[in-house]
C-alpha cells in the first residue's frame, strides 16, 4: 500500500448524505455517495476508501472486491469483528473508536439507575394501574466492575463518578489504574455490578460463561453493552431463572432476538434492542471521527484508529 500523498483527491465511497457533507470539508478528500444495497457508482473503480453503513453486516465485505484501487475501509463504529481477517491483502481497516462512547456510557448509567431504582417494575405496575409503593435500592455506594478499559469504559467511569460509586477498571493487560483480565476471578465476587464493554474477538467470545457468572455474588447485576456473543446466552438464562443474579443487556446472541426467544421472558432482565449508540447525533459523531482518520490518510499517514493492515 502506498504511503505517499498524491495531489489527486482521495475518492471515498460514503453511505449517507451527512457523511458526504462532513467529509467534503476535509482537504484532499472526494466523497461520493453510494447505496450499500445497490449498484456501486462509477467512482468505485478509483475509490481508495470505502465507509460501510452503520453496523454494517459481513455481506458488505463483498463490495470491497469490486473496488480495485481500495486501500482502506473506515468503519463508523468501534465494532470491527465482521471485517477483521476478511479484507484482501493490501486493504487496511480503521474503526470508529471515540464516536459512540459517550452515548453507550450514558446507556450503562441509565440501566444501572433503572435496575437499582426499580423503574422497570414501576412501569409494569403503571401498565396494570397498580400503585406499587415500596423501598428501592440505590446506585450510590455500589462497587462497579468495568470490563473493557477503552474509550467507552473510561467514559462510563467518568459518568458514574458523581453517583458516589467505586469503579474498578479491567483491561486485556494490566497497567496503571487498570487490572488485567487474569484478575477477574478474584474481582468478580467483590463487586455489586459487572459492566461489559469489550470488543468481540476470538478471546472475548463466550468469556462470560457459567464459571464467570458463578463468580459474581448473589444479587449482582450483569450489564452487557459490548456484543451479544461475549456472553453465553444459555448460561445467563440459567442464572436469571435461578433468581441469583440480574442483568441488563443491550446486545444478545442471537441478534435480533427471534419472537418467542426465552430471553424476552427471563426474570430479572432489563432488555433493550441494541440502542446504546442510537441517538440523534450518532452519525455526525461517527463521521466526525471518520473525517479525522481520513484527513490523516489523505496526508499519506497512518490513521490513529488502524485495526489491521500496514502503511
Amino acid at each position: 500500500m502506498s504511503t505517499e500523498r498524491s495531489d489527486a483527491p482521495v475518492t471515498v465511497l460514503v453511505p449517507l448524505e451527512v457523511g458526504v457533507e462532513i467529509l467534503s470539508e476535509v482537504d484532499g478528500l472526494h466523497p461520493v455517495l453510494y447505496d450499500p444495497s445497490g449498484p456501486l457508482p462509477d467512482e468505485a473503480a478509483t475509490a481508495r476508501v470505502m465507509i460501510p453503513g452503520f453496523l454494517a453486516a459481513s455481506e458488505q465485505v463483498a463490495l470491497t472486491e469490486k473496488m480495485p484501487q481500495l486501500e482502506l475501509v473506515q468503519l463508523l463504529t468501534a465494532g470491527a469483528e465482521a471485517w477483521i481477517g476478511q479484507l484482501r491483502e493490501g486493504v487496511a481497516l480503521s474503526d470508529g473508536r471515540g464516536a459512540h462512547g459517550g452515548a453507550t456510557a450514558e446507556w450503562v448509567v441509565s440501566v444501572l439507575l433503572a435496575v437499582y431504582r426499580h423503574l422497570d417494575r414501576f412501569v409494569r405496575a403503571q401498565d396494570r394501574g397498580v400503585w406499587d409503593y415500596h423501598q428501592t435500592e440505590e446506585l450510590a455506594g455500589k462497587k462497579i466492575l468495568i470490563v473493557g478499559a477503552g474509550d467507552v469504559g473510561e467514559k462510563t467511569a467518568a459518568r458514574l463518578a458523581p453517583f458516589e460509586v467505586e469503579t474498578t477498571m479491567v483491561g486485556r493487560t494490566a497497567r496503571e489504574g487498570v487490572h488485567g483480565w487474569e484478575e477477574l476471578p478474584s474481582l468478580l465476587p467483590e463487586h455489586d455490578a459487572t459492566v461489559l464493554i469489550v470488543p468481540l474477538t476470538d478471546e472475548t467470545r463466550g468469556m462470560v460463561d457459567a464459571e464467570f457468572l458463578a463468580a459474581m455474588p448473589d444479587g449482582a447485576l450483569l450489564v452487557n453493552g459490548a456484543r451479544g456473543p461475549v456472553c453465553d446466552t444459555d448460561a445467563l438464562l440459567a442464572e436469571l431463572r435461578s433468581g441469583r443474579i440480574r442483568a441488563a443487556v443491550d446486545v444478545t446472541d442471537p441478534e435480533p432476538l427471534p419472537e418467542g426467544h426465552p430471553l424476552f421472558a427471563a426474570p430479572g432482565l432489563l432488555l433493550t434492542p441494541h440502542v446504546g449508540g442510537s441517538v440523534p447525533l450518532a452519525m455526525r459523531r461517527a463521521f466526525g471521527v471518520a473525517a479525522e482518520q481520513l484527513a490523516v490518510f489523505a496526508r499519506g499517514e497512518q490513521p490513529p484508529n488502524l485495526v489491521t493492515g500496514a502503511y
